[in-house]
């Protein structure tokens, strides 16, 4: 029976108490909402392991369920392919910030957070940051920090590295262009170790002036295979 033989589909509702219960195959997820697959099922490591290596990820606002997503199509950057804007040229040429690698995860997050709360509301919830500090003590998130020349924290980005793809989570920028700065570095790291894709998972134009474009999932998925 093919996908389209379908036309009720429904997300699953997951077990909390069963963290290492497989996901429904993506091909399941609806159309509207697009990408919705599952629901609920708590954000346990094994859990969100499990997830990204399956191209599903949660996205969900306080007060909400968690819900699992993966779209189709799905938003990618080429690591080789980062668009450099001239004046974003012209700051890295500058340099006038320092960068680092998992030197302050949960600074990043927290900016991250705050930084959706000063506009519409924030998706990372106390679950959701909790979850992904765990993450990174395991050695699964990683963080890019900038710093200015006052050693003070003014962009950064986060995401989980796993199966040869670095999957963006958020970022933010306390000063012009440093959360741009942030991915830059990022691509080059991941380049020079052969990682070639950066999952943006849903487009936005500033993700979009940095090079992303949208890809069938079905592709997306061929770069998670071991």
């Amino acid at each position: 029976m093919s996908h389209t033989d379908h036309p009720f589909k429904s997300p699953v509702w997951l077990d909390p108490y069963d963290p290492q219960a497989g996901f429904p195959s993506p091909e399941n997820a609806l159309d509207d909402p697009a990408g919705l697959l599952a629901i609920g099922g708590g954000l346990s490591t094994k859990r969100l392991l499990n997830a990204y290596r399956n191209g599903i990820f949660p996205w969900y606002e306080e007060g909400q369920p968690v819900l699992w997503w993966s779209p189709d199509p799905r938003a990618v950057i080429y690591t080789d392919k980062v668009k450099i804007s001239r004046s974003l040229k012209k700051t890295l040429r500058n340099k006038p910030f320092k960068v680092t690698f998992d030197q302050d995860f949960k600074g990043v997050i927290t900016a991250c957070a705050e930084s959706r709360e000063k506009s519409f509301g924030t998706w990372i919830t106390t679950q959701m940051h909790d979850a992904y500090i765990t993450l990174h003590k395991e050695a699964f998130a990683h963080s890019v920090e900038v710093w200015d020349q006052d050693n003070k924290l003014v962009g950064g980005l986060y995401g989980v590295l796993l199966n040869r793809v670095f999957s963006g989570e958020s970022m933010f920028s306390r000063e012009r262009d440093m959360s741009k700065v942030a991915l830059v570095y990022l691509a080059e790291w991941l380049n020079a170790r052969q990682i070639r894709i950066i999952d943006c998972q849903i487009p936005n134009p500033h993700l979009t002036s940095l090079g992303a474009e949208l890809i069938p999932r079905k592709k997306f998925l061929e770069f998670l295979s071991p």
